[in-house]
């Protein structure tokens, strides 16, 4: 696999400047820009998982929850710049339901495979679930029923008010988890798992490679927005579907990737630390910074979703919330947590 993306990243890269320089059809750059961003996001994946071995699975979970996202932010600036909100919005709906369903999905159903009974934090899984019954339900249903009397100015200030609040918190909760109350809720099996490994590539690599992939990605990225209208027309996708489905999976590539080989691996603070890390992430950090950089576009973004996608991300997390709490998993709750995915996307697919 680590070959594949090597060739991937060292072929789309300069087909991606080529065909941009040229004006290729944009359905076939399309195809080129997507590879490659799913390749450089594999090269950020082992960069933080190499970081994951030397700082531990919380701050590896949210090195790779960062770096991962970064992808999406760098997409979404670039689409709200062109003006597609709907993308944007699309695009972070998507992602909460991504990681939660998908991610999380294939995560306990690889590592259910190969393991009959796998086990993480519960203190972990039960702190999370409250982030994300505030950070998904409470922040983004509330604005969806107060916007109902609220005209376009008023829908933006209350977002932008909405959204201080959010990053606060989020950095608040960083501030629990890695400083006040690091360790305390650690088991002794979750330091063992850890103790013994070797980074794949040292801390200057690993940070020399983030730093390049995120550039190159940001490059890509931007290309990759401009051919949205002309591949939705092509093989009819609304922009609903390509914000939730299409944007959500290339742009968290990464951590797709990760969790499923931290699973796999029996690592499965890290694989769960990157599956909802990176949800609390998405809702409480990066669809914020999002508000407020929009501002300074001529359409600026309101945190008021459409029904579907507010009932869809509702779902998702009381779904993740009751499998995951017990801090077990197999590979039926993976598969129940995929059937849930599959059924939201034939959905959106057809709205």
């Amino acid at each position: 696999m680590n070959k594949i993306f090597l060739v991937l990243v060292f072929a789309g890269v300069p087909l991606s400047v080529i065909g941009t320089l040229l004006h290729w059809s944009n359905i076939i750059l399309f195809g080129i820009y997507c590879l490659t961003i799913i390749a450089l996001a594999g090269f950020m994946g082992r960069a933080t998982e190499s970081l994951a071995i030397v700082a531990g699975p919380r701050i590896g979970g949210l090195l790779n929850a960062t770096f991962g996202n970064a992808v999406e932010l760098i997409i979404s600036v670039f689409a709200l710049k062109e003006g597609l909100v709907g993308v944007v919005l699309a695009s972070l709906t998507g992602s909460v339901i991504g990681n939660l369903l998908l991610v999380a999905g294939l995560s306990f159903f690889v590592g259910g495979l190969k393991f009959k009974r796998q086990t993480y934090n519960v203190f972990d899984a039960r702190h999370n679930s409250g982030l994300l019954m505030f950070g998904v339900i409470v922040a983004f249903v509330i604005p969806e029923v107060f916007s109902m009397t609220m005209d376009g100015t008023k829908k933006i200030s209350f977002s932008i008010g909405i959204s201080i609040i959010l990053i606060v918190l989020y950095l608040a909760a960083l501030f629990f988890k890695l400083v006040t109350h690091r360790g305390v809720y650690q088991t002794t099996t979750e330091n063992e798992q850890h103790a013994h490994e070797e980074p794949e590539w040292g801390k200057g690599k690993a940070i020399t490679v983030l730093a390049i992939s995120t550039v190159a990605v940001a490059y890509v990225s931007e290309n990759l927005v401009h051919t949205f209208e002309t591949v939705g027309e092509a093989f009819g996708w609304t922009e609903l579907f390509i914000g939730v489905v299409i944007v959500a999976i290339v742009g968290n590539a990464a951590e797709h990737a990760s969790a499923i080989i931290m699973a796999y691996k029996n690592k499965m603070d890290i694989a769960v630390e990157i599956a909802v890390g990176s949800t609390l992430q998405v809702a409480m950090f990066v669809a914020p910074v999002l508000v407020l950089i929009s501002l300074v576009f001529a359409e600026p973004m309101s945190l008021v979703f459409t029904l579907p996608e507010l009932i869809s991300m509702v779902t998702a997390v009381l779904l993740m919330i009751v499998i995951s709490n017990d801090g077990e998993s197999n590979w039926f709750e993976g598969a129940t947590l995929l059937a849930a995915y599959l059924i939201m996307g034939i959905g959106f697919y057809l709205l």
